[in-house]
């Protein structure tokens, strides 16, 4: 029997458990915008202008890691970044220089950051040396910044203004002078009911145009309104202002101009701005809410964070109301047989109701699991620059259609082999600089992202224009290894599949990426077990294409139900093009393959019940043939099956491990009549059918 003490002993356990998710869900939230904020950073080291908002961004988000891994007693993971605030907090105030290491040391720091990250996710105790990395950043802030004995010599601005700007406010006022860029104060006064938002929006506007260095609140009889300087840095003048702003009594002096200002009145307005000149009602970013000095409490993000494992509890259930749904169903077929038709009647037109809302359930769940490839492709970007710097390449990204949708589940299962081939496209791919200056292409190479939604699948592009693949010498090492034989003619395609047999590499050389064999054939197993598939294309000397074709998800789905040899099985829906009914001596044997032509097109067939090892029914010479034709990316094929029982909405149950070897099968799915049936793997089938494996393990 339990005791008391037991059970807040299981409660604390089960309340830890919970705050250690909500900690990793948290950290890593920041760390994508950390990683993002990054990318940003690194891409103006060159030029040197560092964007204010950007690192302070970083900076926050190195705080708020800080924060809450002291909060969790993670020391590690405080300590570091500690020491990543430390330097960016140096890099703010002008202390350290902004150069290239100085960025290679916060993206090797942010690398250690994320693998403690997700070390603890699965040990709380998980822990790593930090030593070296805490002395990589120590060094980097030492790399000091050109610090000058005046530095706003020739600025005109009151030492009352300069003796309260921080240090970072000062940094910012240098580095907008030496950028050239005219130093000028805005003065503006608001209502003191809604000050903080019309005050905001004004920022953000000249936030556009500029940097908004310090804002500082303005002495002077006001009476019910309050009054603010704005330290402004731009290339805008005095009219261009006027004109962003659109204000009728707006007051701005340009620092370093004299004439015409009184030396003891300061800089005071005759008339105040009133509130409704700031923020016209008709200015769409501020509500009438606003305007009016109403406040309210409600959160401004309408964004609820849930974990996905209740998404795949919901899913779960919405799936067993599926199946109540075709059992409901069939009672009503099975009623309409008897005498009880106006009874069977009114049960239909019930279960039609049904089925339409528990259509709109079910869209509605898989909607909320739906989340964009960008959260994919944005890790990508680490990953570009981490192995473009260790091979010493110079990569630049092209991303599209980050706004695709995928299920969270596909999203995280095929990053990993989305990560080895844009290694890959970097390591085997691009040439270095030199070799790409003498090939007369540009000495920056280019790997391009690309996400599309085709129908019911997605298809993810991975496009590098490197040294592309050389037929010639992959085949030479498929003969060297036994492969093939010496004689066998082979097509681009057949040469490209020998890339995702294991352990094939055509690096003669060991590399810390590449020439271990290790990774392509890892890489297509892991996409034909999301049911997608894999295609390589390539033309020597310009460049590779590697195009993975995925379905959007792989909870519920709809599928075609047919019968082989006595056998019934479930083809997801979204793979089926079309359903024929053909004579057999349409069929004609091209190459030892059973193909049909359709539509000008030879399509290659598979005889299901062959293919499954049972015993072939097909006698009759008569008989008609049903051939459904299935389709992923540009591929076709036609299987062969002894009738079409119909569509069915089905859910689709992982076999396990230890079924894990059964080439061609999905999973399983339950029917509406208890009767579980197998759900085929169209993606492995054709792969299986078109390297010219007629005979599965089933």
């Amino acid at each position: 029997m339990s005791t008391l003490a037991d059970l807040e002993a299981d409660l604390s356990d089960k309340g830890s458990s919970q705050a250690l998710k909500d900690f990793i869900s948290e950290t890593e939230e920041i760390v994508g915008s950390l990683n993002l904020d990054l990318v940003k950073l690194a891409d103006s080291v060159d030029s040197g202008d560092c964007d204010p908002d950007v690192l302070n961004g970083i900076f926050r988000g190195a705080h708020s890691i800080k924060g809450l891994a002291g909060m969790f007693g993670f020391e590690d993971l405080s300590q570091l970044a500690h020491s990543m605030e430390g330097l960016l907090d140096g890099l703010r105030l002008g202390k350290v220089a902004f150069t290239q290491h100085l960025i290679d040391t916060l993206f090797a720091s942010l690398d250690i950051l994320i693998k403690l990250i997700d070390g603890k996710s699965a040990d709380e105790a998980f822990t790593l040396d930090l030593q070296p990395t805490l002395q990589q950043i120590s060094q980097a802030a030492n790399g000091s910044a050109q610090v000058l004995d005046d530095p706003f010599a020739g600025l005109d601005i009151e030492a009352s203004i300069l003796n309260v700007l921080t240090e970072y406010e000062e940094h910012r006022l240098l580095e907008n002078v030496r950028k050239g860029r005219t130093i000028q104060l805005i003065k503006l006064t608001f209502e003191l009911s809604s000050f903080d938002q019309d005050l905001a929006e004004i920022t953000q506007l000249l936030k556009l145009q500029g940097e908004v260095i310090s804002t500082l609140p303005s002495a002077g009889d006001i009476g019910e309104r309050i009054a603010f300087q704005i330290l402004y840095g731009s290339e805008l003048t005095k009219p261009d202002i006027e004109r962003l702003l659109n204000l009728e009594n707006l007051d701005i002096r340009t620092c370093g101009e004299t004439a015409n200002e009184p030396e003891d009145e300061g800089f005071l307005l005759e008339e105040p701005v009133a509130a409704e000149q700031v923020l016209p009602a008709t200015n769409p970013l501020v509500s009438p809410e606003a305007v009016d000095g109403a406040s309210s409490l409600r959160s401004i993000s309408r964004t609820v964070r849930v974990d996905i494992d209740k998404l795949d509890l919901l899913m779960n259930i919405v799936g067993e109301l599926v199946l109540s749904k075709s059992a409901i169903t069939n009672l009503s077929d099975r009623l309409k047989l008897t005498s009880e038709k106006e009874l069977a009647t009114d049960l239909g037109k019930t279960t039609r109701i049904l089925e339409r809302r528990l259509h709109e359930l079910q869209k509605g769940v898989m909607d909320v699991r739906m989340v964009p490839v960008g959260q994919l492709f944005e890790k990508m970007m680490r990953i570009v620059r981490r192995v473009s710097n260790e091979q010493g390449k110079k990569v630049s990204l092209d991303i599209r259609g980050a706004d695709t949708e995928l299920d969270k589940l596909i999203i995280e299962d095929v990053s990993d082999p989305l990560m080895h081939i844009v290694r890959n496209a970097i390591d085997h791919g691009l040439e270095t600089p030199q070799e790409r200056l003498a090939a007369g292409k540009p000495e920056k190479g280019q790997v391009q992202l690309w996400a599309s939604q085709k129908g019911n699948h997605v298809v993810i592009e991975v496009h590098d224009d490197g040294r592309g693949i050389d037929s010639d010498k992959v085949r030479r090492k498929a003969v060297q290894k036994g492969l093939v034989s010496e004689n066998h003619v082979m097509t681009d395609e057949e040469v490209y599949d020998l890339l995702f047999e294991p352990g094939f590499s055509t690096r003669d050389e060991v590399s810390d990426l590449s020439g271990r064999g290790v990774g392509m054939d890892v890489v297509k197993n892991n996409i034909s077990a999301l049911s997608g598939m894999i295609e390589v294309r390539s033309e020597f000397g310009q460049g590779s294409s590697m195009i993975i074709t995925l379905p959007i998800t792989l909870a519920i789905i709809k599928a075609l139900i047919v019968q082989v040899a006595d056998k019934t099985y479930a083809i997801p829906i979204n793979s089926v093009l079309e359903t024929l009914m053909v004579e057999r001596d349409v069929i004609q044997t091209i190459e030892r393959r059973e193909v049909i032509e359709l539509r000008e097109t030879t399509v290659p067939l598979m005889r299901l019940g062959r293919a499954f090892g049972f015993e072939d029914n097909d006698k009759e010479e008569d008989r008609k043939l049903f051939v459904a034709i299935v389709g992923l990316a540009e591929k076709r094929m036609g299987f062969i099956v002894d009738e079409l029982l119909g569509q069915q909405d089905v859910v689709i149950k992982s076999l396990g491990k230890a079924l894990a070897f059964v080439k061609g099968i999905a999973g399983a799915a339950e029917l509406g009549n208890q009767k579980t049936i197998l759900v085929l793997d169209v993606a492995g089938l054709m792969n299986e059918t078109l390297r010219g494996d007629t005979a599965l393990n089933v």
